[in-house]
């Protein structure tokens, strides 16, 4: 885990720092680059956020969650594949052909994602493209063709305007249809891959028509333009990518129930409530959910003796004793976290794109004299 007893403490300081209306301190830096962000934020026309992630998000922070699957933190089930970051992009491509009535073709358009934002050392697990209509079903009309879709992966680029030529780019999908459904996912893991690199990032080709080719030649300019308008309901199109951020992911552990009894004196070391509220921070704009979490942070004394409640190491035992000898020479030891929970945090990156990311080691559950 990346965060820790000292990043959480890092946490804290930025946070109050960026209340109290100090400047922009170098922990809060830190944060964002751990974020996976350059600078903090600012959303302009922020995309709704995809059903999905809301799903995967609510399942996570649901308290009935078995144990086992909520501190799952290097691996997405719901996908069946290793990851702990999820990005949705928005297309950036551009209409290459909208529906002229005198071809077969309905609509030709250019996708594509940057994503570059994935950092070195963070494969990628999983794409998955998502193709919108603004409706269930679209029934054709009595001449029974349906429609046709082609995605093709780019190998060049063609120039404004142009349709690309057949010999720049590589068929990955052909499929024919009658009915235009909510959405149509397609498996696009090993062509993203490719695109880690910007230079071979050239994005994809979608192609709908009327029927086939041949088929639809043969049919008047005005029945061609009736029949590409039912695709108007065509929306837009997503990627969402699934990657695996080695340094922040750990073995998955089960959470064992949480049991430290309340020790008197209160200024013995011990958990203590500390509320974290991203609108007090002023974090509310881009970070979608939750609004804020309990932290919690670790104060008090080590005495001597020390005893079991404190959660204490051998070595702290010892220091202890030392201390009560030689109190001027050897400090106490200190109280820190000891045990720590995980967190899922949905928020828009520098590129408005949403991010549903896992975070352990965030929630001080226990704490201990070290």
């Amino acid at each position: 885990g990346w965060w820790g007893s000292a990043g959480l403490t890092g946490l804290l300081w930025a946070l109050v720092s960026t209340t109290l209306g100090v400047a922009v301190s170098p922990q809060e830096r830190l944060l964002l680059k751990a974020l996976g962000l350059s600078t903090k934020p600012s959303p302009t026309f922020p995309a709704p956020v995809p059903s999905v992630l809301w799903k995967i998000f609510q399942q996570r922070t649901d308290p009935a969650t078995p144990a086992n699957e909520q501190d799952r933190a290097c691996r997405v089930e719901e996908f069946h594949v290793p990851g702990n970051i999820i990005r949705v992009f928005a297309d950036q491509g551009n209409f290459i052909h909208s529906g002229a009535p005198d071809t077969w073709r309905c609509l030709e358009k250019r996708l594509y994602f940057n994503v570059s934002v994935l950092e070195e050392g963070e494969p990628l697990t999983m794409a998955q493209l998502e193709i919108q209509f603004s409706h269930n079903s679209y029934h054709p009309s009595s001449w029974g063709q349906g429609f046709e879709l082609r995605l093709y992966h780019a190998l060049q680029m063609s120039l404004r305007g142009m349709s690309s030529q057949l010999s720049s780019q590589k068929l990955l999908v052909g499929q024919s249809f009658a009915q235009l459904h909510k959405s149509l996912l397609f498996n696009l893991t090993e062509v993203a891959k490719s695109w880690r690199t910007p230079s071979k990032n050239l994005g994809l080709i979608l192609e709908i028509s009327v029927g086939s080719r041949n088929g639809a030649l043969g049919l008047p300019p005005k029945r061609l333009q009736n029949l590409c308008a039912s695709i108007d309901s065509f929306l837009d199109t997503s990627l969402l990518v699934v990657s695996l951020s080695q340094q922040q992911c750990k073995a998955s552990r089960k959470r064992r129930s949480s049991y430290y009894a309340p020790v008197t004196p209160s200024n013995l070391c011990k958990p203590r409530r500390l509320y974290i509220s991203f609108s007090d921070v002023g974090w509310e704009n881009w970070i979608i959910a939750p609004q804020g979490y309990m932290a919690n942070y670790c104060l008090g004394e080590c005495p001597f003796p020390l005893t079991a409640e404190l959660n204490s190491t051998n070595h702290a035992i010892l220091q202890t004793m030392v201390h009560s000898l030689d109190p001027e020479g050897t400090p106490q030891p200190c109280c820190v976290p000891v045990r720590l929970s995980p967190i899922s945090i949905l928020y828009y990156d520098n590129n408005d794109n949403v991010v549903l990311r896992h975070y352990e080691d965030m929630v001080v559950d226990e704490c201990g004299c070290r």
